[in-house]
């Protein structure tokens, strides 16, 4: 895990290029997560999904879950979310962004350099393991890890996606409250278009947020 003590002095600029652009009548560009299912839906998917505890984390590894892979020409799935979620995103011959700036909703914190940005597996892929990912094919895990359909890869914070790890609902939440409702709705419609289960914390977690959307 990468340390990030420029942070700190990055936050003050943060805070100093958002009233810039609240001066001049703009506002940060909005993550573009693909709209989860409604509060009303993902509370009947969850009431439907396996409750379970989590399965042994033993053979896991990252590269059971092949990432990233080319969406478009030289463009890979980071670089594709990073143009999707960022603005004004200018990119090189080899599709690196080179400038343009991202709005995280996990934090609130606006950010101009793309490798101050991770791509959050909204579902981590350990996560995804210890719910029944561990019997499923290399290609049907490829397909959860570069998922550009469902709502399950947002560019956010890279320290607070760090931060987040492979935590499920019972014990992370973004720390912005007003994302917990779409959170919790993504989290729902992606666990149960893959089939996967849930233990009972996390399934109370998930519950206690839905219900108050």
């Amino acid at each position: 895990m990468r340390t990030h003590a420029r942070h700190g002095i990055a936050a003050t600029l943060v805070a100093l290029s958002t009233a810039a652009l609240t001066l001049f009548g703009t506002t940060p560009a909005q993550a573009a997560l693909p709209t989860p299912v409604s509060a009303a839906t993902a509370r009947s998917y969850l009431a439907s999904l396996t409750v379970a505890a989590e399965h042994s984390r033993t053979g896991y590894s990252r590269d059971l879950f092949p990432h990233w892979i080319t969406i478009s020409g030289t463009c890979n799935t980071r670089e594709t979310v990073l143009k999707r979620d960022g603005s004004n995103v200018v990119t090189d011959s080899s599709c690196a962004a080179t400038s343009g700036s991202w709005y995280s909703p996990y934090d609130g914190a606006t950010w101009f350099a793309a490798s101050d940005v991770d791509i959050d597996h909204l579902i981590p892929l350990a996560e995804a393991w210890d719910s029944g990912a561990d019997n499923w094919t290399t290609s049907k895990r490829q397909a959860l890890a570069n998922d550009l359909t469902r709502p399950q890869l947002l560019a956010v914070t890279d320290n607070v996606n760090q931060s987040k790890g492979d935590q499920d609902p019972a014990t992370w939440w973004p720390s912005r409250t007003t994302y917990r409702c779409t959170y919790a709705r993504a989290w729902v419609q992606v666990k149960y278009y893959y089939g996967l289960s849930v233990d009972s914390a996390e399934k109370s977690a998930l519950s206690s947020v839905l219900n108050g959307c």
